[in-house]
């Protein structure tokens, strides 16, 4: 099971206040974006430092119901070879979502961490790659 890349997730109330900090200030830049009711609702910002991403609670709530119930103000997004591996390595922990595919082509699943920290683990659909 190779984790190839952890990227924090930033939950916000609204995105548009973080970029001039993110970007303006720190030399980030957007790479990506989703809108979610007329505002953005995710974006990717990528930079000296390496990746962020940010997701508003609205757009949380909708994509991931059982991961905003709990409030959190970080998510991480760990990126790995083999979900299946991932999936039986982790038996006996919380899982808030099995298993998805998202439009954007990961197939992922969603747990607990120990500590309560929500981790998503996301591996690229092979009809995607």
């Amino acid at each position: 099971m190779m984790l190839s890349k952890i990227t924090p997730v930033r939950i916000v109330d609204r995105i548009e206040p973080c970029l001039a900090f993110w970007c303006d200030t720190l030399g980030y830049e957007k790479v990506d974006e989703v809108p979610h009711a007329g505002t953005l609702g995710f974006v990717i910002l990528a930079g000296p430092g390496g990746t962020i991403m940010f997701q508003t609670r609205a757009s949380l709530a909708e994509d991931l119901p059982s991961v905003a119930t709990r409030k959190p103000e970080l998510v991480l997004y760990a990126e790995c070879t083999s979900l299946d591996a991932v999936k039986k390595a982790l038996r006996g922990a919380e899982v808030l979502v099995d298993e998805r595919t998202t439009f954007y082509g990961m197939r992922e699943t969603v747990v607990v961490d120990p500590q309560g920290a929500i981790v998503i683990f996301a591996e690229k659909h092979a009809a995607k790659q």
